[in-house]
């Protein structure tokens, strides 16, 4: 005689809800209604879902009550019934199992559905985020967020929320049926429901602290992996290797300790709980015999019982089992619904018809944390088709003023003029349409080599893309590839090296053909000979527009127009190459550090 469902379903996944580690949200109430706003949009899988949630509890509920009467039949020898009692209990549970499948399907498909939109708002929203947003929070985060945040909602919803209504609808329609056939015995039989709380509630604190502990060593263990394997060259040239096996040794056997401890309890579980379940059969048995001699039940009734009382039991288990579940779940959405709040760039305002590309700072002050000033007072005034060079130490603030321009942080007082209008007020798309840059930290992404040149111009032509590469001194690379320009790139670009990397970011700069030109450090991992031959070509790209460069290498910027000398967010010094050499001062000072001993 067995139940419609598996009486050790609640047992299935070890300690997934009473151990695992329970990550609380902060407004479960406010998260959780938010959550199910997503519901709107798919209210015909949600009625579905009901409907063949009820069935199959109505079924499940029903079945025992049959098989009771089949049971009666055959003990009064009334076997001219007994065909339709037995076909009415194989139906129930024909369509017990036919709606679980279609409830599977169902659930499976409202979660992903919901899921998706919730990613996709997710990404489209990460992608309009400030760049301030970007660099302050931990892109393992957001990564995280994006996938294993939304994996939890997607498995409440899946599973957890079909299993949450159907648990209750079993517990309440099986307590009904239990009572209507005998109250005295249904509330035996519910007696070991105590128990079985009690239990739970002392399980689950003790284990939880296993599993916890698991997983910070886990962390702990992985942590040390990937610190392994990236700074493996550094770990064999000083001869570590044996002090990172000692490290990782210890974490490891940590780790077995903490695991074994936590299996043993949570493997004891099962068989508590199988043993709970058990005392309740001795007691339907029991009482169920002696009220069956009393003429209070028939022996068809004890039967029913004995499959209700396993019945009961088992919703229990599972909405235990859910409740860590469902609060994991809750918190992965409400760090979801965080990132969504976030407020994103404004990329509304005024057009640009025609950028002629005159650039003035006016006495702008920025800090990336509130009073420790970055740039302080600044003011410079670019003519347009200048060609502006701006050194200094580490740490001066020359790419925090690239990053002001381009409005990847807003500046906190002061005005940055294009054109003599604030770019505040500029259309976001416009601005940065306008100008073309060439970062230090150079970024490919995994697409052919063609895709990555015609980033910043997607209707470029085979010719255009032609000229690019020449221009950038990358052709000669791309004819090396396999497909050439359909040469498709890992995502960490293996098969090139930093510097032919970076001949196509300024190959990508050629091409998109700016008003404004800003290189960054943009032959940092080119070698002499290849930066003199860029050096002419950027010098023919560069003609009538305004450039802004930020070098190291000062032999680089010595044609420019006019070379800005920052210290610690200041200008200290302005003027050309021989001018400041003239002076004896901050850029002498960095010009001799580089070239001593030669002629100046």
């Amino acid at each position: 005689m067995a139940a419609p469902g598996n009486p050790r379903q609640g047992f299935s996944r070890r300690g997934a809800g009473f151990g695992a580690p329970v990550e609380k949200p902060q407004n479960a109430k406010a998260t959780l209604r938010r959550l199910l706003s997503y519901f709107r949009a798919e209210m015909r899988f949600v009625i579905l879902m009901s409907v063949t949630v009820l069935v199959s509890v109505i079924a499940s509920v029903l079945a025992p009550s049959f098989q009771s009467s089949a049971i009666d039949r055959i003990v009064s020898a009334q076997y001219a019934l007994l065909p339709k009692a037995l076909t009415l209990m194989l139906a129930m549970h024909l369509i017990h199992g036919l709606t679980n499948l279609v409830q599977g399907y169902i659930s499976a498909s409202l979660s992903q559905r919901i899921v998706s939109r919730v990613r996709k708002e997710l990404f489209d929203k990460i992608v309009h985020l400030p760049v301030s947003y970007i660099d302050s929070h931990s892109h393992g985060d957001l990564i995280s967020r994006m996938t294993n945040d939304a994996e939890n909602v997607s498995g409440i919803i899946s599973s957890s929320l079909s299993s949450l209504f159907s648990g209750v609808l079993t517990l309440i329609g099986t307590l009904f049926m239990m009572l209507h056939y005998n109250i005295p015995l249904g509330l035996l039989s519910c007696s070991t429901v105590l128990l079985t709380v009690l239990f739970t509630t002392f399980i689950t604190k003790h284990l939880r602290r296993y599993f916890v502990k698991r997983q910070n060593l886990l962390g702990k263990l992985n942590g040390t992996v990937e610190e392994m394997v990236t700074n493996y060259k550094t770990i064999t040239a000083y001869n570590r290797q044996e002090a990172v096996i000692e490290s990782f040794t210890e974490t490891a056997d940590q780790l077995t300790r903490t695991g074994i401890i936590a299996e043993i309890i949570s493997n004891c579980m099962g068989p508590v709980m199988n043993m709970l379940s058990n005392v309740s059969f001795v007691i339907v048995s029991v009482f169920g015999a002696y009220f069956a001699l009393k003429g209070y039940i028939t022996v068809g009734v004890i039967s029913a019982f004995i499959i209700y009382s396993k019945q009961f039991s088992r919703p229990i288990n599972e909405l235990a089992q859910l409740y860590g579940q469902i609060q994991t779940a809750i918190a992965g959405a409400e760090r979801v619904f965080s990132v969504l709040d976030t407020e994103t760039e404004h990329f509304e305002g005024l057009p640009l018809k025609e950028v002629r590309g005159t650039i003035e700072f006016r006495h702008v002050d920025f800090s990336y944390v509130p009073e420790k000033k970055v740039i302080s007072d600044f003011s410079l005034k670019i003519e347009s088709g200048k060609k502006i060079a701006l050194v200094g130490s580490t740490g001066s603030g020359k790419t925090t003023v690239i990053n002001l321009l381009m409005r990847f942080y807003d500046i906190d007082s002061g005005e940055i003029l294009l054109d003599g209008t604030d770019i505040r007020d500029i259309a976001l798309t416009d601005l940065r349409d306008s100008v073309g840059i060439v970062l230090q930290d150079t970024k490919l992404f995994s697409d052919t080599i063609r895709a990555n040149l015609t980033y910043a111009k997607e209707d470029a032509t085979a010719e255009d893309v032609g000229q690019a590469a020449r221009f950038a001194h990358c052709d000669k690379v791309i004819a090396k590839l396999p497909d050439q320009y359909d040469t498709m790139l890992s995502q960490t670009s293996v098969s090139l090296s930093q510097g032919e990397q970076q001949l196509i970011a300024i190959g990508r700069a050629f091409l998109s053909y700016p008003r404004i030109l800003i290189l960054d450090e943009a032959t940092s991992s080119v070698d002499t000979r290849t930066e003199l031959h860029i050096q002419e070509a950027m010098n023919e790209l560069m003609k009538d527009r305004t450039s802004l460069i930020i070098a190291h290498r000062l032999s680089t910027i010595q044609d420019a127009d006019q070379i800005i000398v920052m210290d610690q967010g200041h200008i200290v010094e302005s003027g050309t190459h021989r001018e400041l050499l003239r002076k004896n001062g901050k850029y002498y000072d960095l010009y001799m550090t580089q070239f001593a001993g030669q002629e100046i």
